[in-house]
């Protein structure tokens, strides 16, 4: 006897394909974004939504990496990596909407990995994966006032625990260790990163980052400290260094944070402020023009209608 099996209906057939395609896209970002690690540097900007995502693309970028800080302003809310304060859910969401709106590997400012313990970094991890990012990075701050950084010992079992479970996952996810000696009050900031970055890089790290160093001197002992694995390092501000500048030191990756989102904010929170006080338009002056942005977004659209306001 024949045993027939039933076909797939035309929309299961057009999402598998779409999955396996999606698969391939990401497979390809994975490969570009470890390329883009083994030799020279380069500026990964943060987006916080969709829209600013694409237009970092616009300007040809070649990879973006998510933002904490931006997203939760965004939403209304602080920066945190507390659950209860913006979920682990709602930041996949939130990961998964900007890998899915540009064609450019993503890396995920993915907190403290959501859990304390290794294996709950593990399960979240795994699930950060999924999203289709190309890298993900796993800080070592705790939260807690009275302790805020984990012991060097549990930080590196969690380091270990994520990448193990990358390893599992089978993708090409590249890990970042983030040491937040800096950002937490440590009164060795400097040394104590040196210890940490190196700890993390022994425990599997791909890319090592401390935000908190911004003078030559310090930048290049951190570069020499974790080669010949790649260093990130954070510019949120004007340090008096240019990207050339910056890259003579040896250093692979910056990465700017919540900066733009505050540029953004800045704009906005000025033209309120002045309209609101002063009865004035001025903060109004020197606007992109709405055509401009209307029309990029709408390059995809063909049949869009772009004469709304």
């Amino acid at each position: 006897m024949t045993v027939s099996t039933p076909s797939l209906s035309p929309s299961r057939r057009i999402a598998g394909a779409r999955d396996v395609a999606s698969q391939a896209a990401f497979a390809a970002r994975r490969k570009a974004f470890r390329a883009l690690h083994e030799r020279g540097c380069f500026v990964i900007p943060n987006p916080w939504d969709v829209g600013s995502a694409r237009y970092l693309q616009h300007l040809g970028f070649p990879a973006l990496a998510t933002t904490s800080a931006g997203f939760a302003f965004s939403q209304g809310l602080p920066d945190s990596g507390d659950d209860a304060v913006i979920s682990r859910d709602r930041t996949l969401g939130y990961i998964s909407s900007i890998t899915a709106a540009v064609d450019l590997p993503v890396s995920a400012d993915f907190l403290s990995g959501y859990g304390r313990q290794p294996e709950d970094v593990a399960e979240s991890v795994t699930h950060c994966v999924t999203t289709g990012v190309a890298g993900l990075s796993i800080e070592d701050a705790t939260g807690d006032l009275a302790s805020p950084i984990y012991e060097l010992s549990v930080a590196v079992e969690r380091v270990g625990a994520a990448r193990r479970a990358i390893d599992r996952s089978g993708e090409d996810v590249l890990l970042t260790a983030r040491a937040e000696c800096y950002h937490v009050g440590h009164p060795d900031p400097f040394r104590e990163s040196v210890r940490r970055l190196r700890a993390y890089a022994a425990a599997g790290a791909d890319v090592l980052f401390a935000p908190g160093p911004q003078t030559p001197t310090e930048i290049k002992t951190l570069v020499e400290a974790v080669a010949p694995k790649p260093l990130n390092v954070l510019v949120v501000r004007d340090i008096g260094l240019n990207v050339d500048e910056i890259a003579a030191l040896g250093v692979r990756r910056i990465s700017l944070g919540g900066a733009l989102a505050l540029a953004a904010w800045t704009g906005f929170m000025h033209a309120a402020q002045t309209l609101m006080s002063e009865g004035s338009f001025a903060g109004l002056a020197r606007l992109v023009p709405y055509a401009e942005i209307n029309g990029l977004f709408a390059a995809d659209l063909p049949d869009a209608d772009t004469t709304g306001g």
